[in-house]
């Protein structure tokens, strides 16, 4: 199963700052119906993750009512992506 949508990227403060986008309100409904066969724990999904060019394996994380998408200091690099950078994001699930 796959999803395309867009997401602005947002900054959780930590210890350090994380970079995420976060899914759809569509596309969190329909996660959480599968969510039970998909999760690996803590309910999170694992997917693979296209932006622009780039390819990567993480897992989705429920959170605030929608699954955040981790972005990586990696991918943020190699497709100059910042804080409220608005992403093309295509989730392709793994389970």
């Amino acid at each position: 199963m796959q999803f395309i949508f867009e997401s602005k990227v947002i900054e959780w403060r930590g210890p350090a700052p994380f970079y995420f986008a976060t899914t759809t309100d569509a596309i969190t409904k329909e996660l959480e119906t599968s969510a039970g066969h998909l999760s690996y724990g803590w309910g999170c999904i694992p997917v693979d993750v296209t932006i622009g060019t780039t390819t990567f394996y993480t897992a989705l994380i429920p959170r605030e009512g929608a699954y955040f998408v981790p972005l990586k200091a990696a991918v943020r690099k190699a497709e100059s992506i910042e804080l409220g950078t608005k992403l093309k994001i295509r989730l392709s699930l793994k389970g």
